[in-house]
């Protein structure tokens, strides 16, 4: 079997008190490769799938999966990793416009609230919980 999501639409409902977007499921996945990006080199147990064992971390999870879908749909992005990456400024007749340059850890630009999920949860990386 494969791994399950972190999160589930009904999760996401959860999370963010509105009903789940058409395109919840792909959200998530797309949010959870993010966790898992961000997660290269913690350290938790898992089943045989893949799947964390321990409920706490499990919930961190899919609290930061959450977290993350709601950041990407408030800064306009579909799930692609394209929302926010241009710039357009007006100030009176003064135009500034291009490419904006963001970095983030691990690639990835990493909700605020995903962060903190993780790091209450101690799943930063390289620390090792629950052994």
């Amino acid at each position: 079997m494969a791994r399950q999501p972190y999160a589930t639409p009904e999760q996401l409902a959860a999370w963010t008190g509105q009903p789940a977007p058409a395109d919840a499921e792909r959200l998530l996945a797309r949010a959870g490769e993010d966790i898992d990006s961000a997660l290269l080199t913690a350290i938790y147990r898992v089943d045989e799938d893949g799947d964390p064992l321990d409920p706490e971390v499990r919930t961190a999870l899919a609290n930061a999966t959450c977290a993350q879908v709601e950041f990407q749909l408030a800064a306009g992005d579909d799930g692609t990793g394209a929302g926010g990456q241009w710039d357009s400024v007006s100030i009176g007749p003064v135009s500034l416009s291009g490419r904006s340059s963001r970095t983030a850890a691990a690639g990835v630009e990493l909700a605020p609230r995903a962060d903190r999920a993780l790091r209450r949860a101690g799943l930063t990386p390289g620390r090792v919980i629950g052994w």
